[in-house]
């Protein structure tokens, strides 16, 4: 028998988990691993910088709910996945990346394009490996997949010198694809957890259900919904929890926190007992942690024991799998009766609407164009967002109704991860449309991804919201610094149908009201990769806002009337 290197058998083993998709950036000390992928059934998707590899990856993992892969060389090459990894890290998804490394004979000795990776991605993954021994791919493999992928996901490394993955395998290799069957009961010790939560549950006249990406992650979207049904209870999401629960559902309240619904924040303070379904009860939607729900009895289902009591101490906890966990609670549960609550939210909803606080101008809103998109896409599309104002418009006007459908970059913020993580959903999920919502600012970021789509021939749709400027932080320095603009023009942005068409892209401009179900609706239905250049109005801001560091109490409704600006220009 041939004797297979540790490049081959690395490559062949990921076969065996089911990958078909790897994305990167080759480079000398990765090359052996690119030569066993030339006789591999994985597809290779060449993206234009590593940053980008990691935002694809990490695309197609939150899409398709499969990990995803990245390949990648040495030194700065390695050290360009940092950001994807914080970013995954964040939000717990599922990425392996496979960086090769200088011969282990060189290590410590600044050769070319050594960098010290397993050190500085330590702080931005859940494990990281360094191997040594060509023997030991299969098992290291293995390991870091498992780590991946069970409990609370999260990316992880592995960094092989060239000289052990060119070295021969001199050992049997047992298959990386024998996993672990997934628990399906509570733990014993989890048994009076699980008795107060219902009890505390039971008691409550006004409940409310938060769900956040762990629910996601954990599939949980049916036990959600059959809970809210029970107990007649409104539910409200985190901005990763989009799309567990129906935002069409009349239950639903829409987004939490700091940009969410005036609805939803308002029910936060007149709710007897909130659960917490997957969510870290982070500083976007907790920003006073002394006046977060306050009287209410918090509860607390999350799988990864470090996040129980970290920002908000319960009155009643469940450490596990989000959809173990319900299916264990729901039996317990008593029918309510919960019409006067559900009335209270919802005539607090017709007194203010989203649409209270947007304000009155002649040019074209970034909502608007939203609303539209909104209106158009059909119920599975993949929504893709970067961060910032754009971001939150999405949020909140583009309501996701299906499982898997809304990818945005939350714990880290990601400018630059929309447009990729796009390329990354597309390609996992071939049959859905996917529409890709991004700032001037964030697209410019990873624009080279253009070629990548283009080669692909990809169908996604990339909508730039350009206000020209970093719309976010001159919000901020608006309201809280003067209007002391610095550093947040983007007056010399390009031509972006332009750039669109010198990759052999559809372009397409809007910048008045009258065309934009026109315009959209031809972007949709067009076969290919297409970009949608919205030119909107340029100091507009989003609301409803709850400053930083300030409770749902302090919340600002509605946008202050002053003049806003004027866009210029045309393509």
């Amino acid at each position: 028998m041939k004797t297979l290197t540790g490049a081959q058998v690395l490559v062949k083993e990921l076969e065996q988990l089911g990958v078909t998709h790897v994305f990167g950036y080759p480079g000398g000390a990765a090359i052996n691993i690119f030569d066993a992928l030339y006789d591999s059934s994985i597809k290779f998707v060449l993206a234009r910088h590593e940053q980008g590899a990691t935002h694809m990856a990490d695309g197609f993992a939150r899409a398709s709910g499969k990990i995803g892969v990245v390949l990648v060389t040495s030194g700065p090459g390695a050290l360009n996945t940092v950001t994807g990894l914080l970013t995954a890290k964040m939000d717990s998804v599922p990425i392996l990346v496979i960086s090769g490394q200088t011969n282990s004979t060189n290590l410590g000795k600044d050769a070319f394009q050594e960098a010290d990776v397993f050190g500085a991605t330590l702080p931005v993954v859940k494990h990281n490996e360094l191997v040594l021994d060509v023997n030991q791919i299969p098992k290291q493999l293995k390991k870091v997949y498992q780590i991946a992928t069970n409990g609370r996901p999260g990316p992880v490394l592995l960094d092989i010198p060239k000289d052990v993955s060119g070295a021969p395998l001199n050992c049997k290799i047992k298959s990386v694809s024998e996993q672990p069957p997934k628990q399906i009961n509570l733990a014993a010790d989890q048994r009076p957890n699980l008795i107060k939560m219902a009890e505390l549950i039971n008691q409550s006249e006004r409940p409310l259900i938060l769900v956040g990406h762990g629910a996601i992650i954990a599939e949980a979207d049916p036990e959600v919904a059959q809970l809210s049904d029970l107990i007649e209870a409104p539910v409200t999401n985190t901005l990763l929890g989009k799309g567990c629960f129906s935002e069409e559902h009349p239950h639903s309240l829409g987004m939490l926190g700091m940009h969410g619904t005036a609805y939803a924040n308002y029910a936060t303070t007149r709710c007897d007992m909130i659960l917490s379904i997957g969510s870290r009860f982070d500083d976007r939607i907790n920003g006073k942690n002394d006046e977060f729900c306050e009287g209410a009895k918090k509860l607390h289902i999350d799988i990864d024991p470090t996040e129980i009591g970290k920002v908000v101490k319960p009155d009643a906890f469940i450490c596990a799998d989000a959809k173990i966990a319900l299916k264990h609670l729901l039996p317990l549960l008593k029918p309510k009766d919960g019409s006067e609550w559900l009335k209270e939210l919802f005539n607090y909803r017709e007194r203010h609407p989203l649409t209270e606080s947007k304000q009155e101008s002649p040019n074209l809103a970034a909502y608007q164009v939203i609303d539209a998109l909104y209106s158009l896409a059909p119920d599975d599309t993949i929504v893709t967002t970067d961060v910032g104002q754009h971001q939150m418009w999405a949020a909140q006007h583009f309501l996701s109704k299906t499982h898997r459908s809304w990818l945005s970059s939350g714990g880290a913020g990601t400018m630059g991860f929309g447009f990729p993580a796009a390329i990354g959903a597309q390609l996992a999920m071939p049959n859905k449309p996917v529409v890709c919502i991004v700032g001037d600012g964030g697209f410019q970021m990873t624009q080279c991804e253009l070629a990548t789509a283009a080669k692909e021939k990809l169908p996604v749709k990339i909508l730039i919201i350009d206000n020209k400027y970093l719309g976010m932080v001159r919000q901020w320095q608006e309201l809280f610094f003067d209007n002391r603009l610095s550093g947040v023009e983007l007056d010399d942005n390009p031509d972006f149908v332009t750039l669109a068409k010198a990759y052999g892209m559809k372009g397409f401009f809007i910048n008045q009201s009258e065309h934009v179900h026109e315009v959209l609706s031809e972007a949709l239905a067009y076969d290919g990769p297409c970009l949608i250049h919205a030119l909107v109005a340029l100091e507009e801001n989003v609301f409803p806002m709850i400053p930083a560091g300030k409770s749902a109490k302090d919340i600002v409704l509605k946008q202050p009337k002053t003049q806003l600006a004027k866009p210029t220009g045309s393509t």
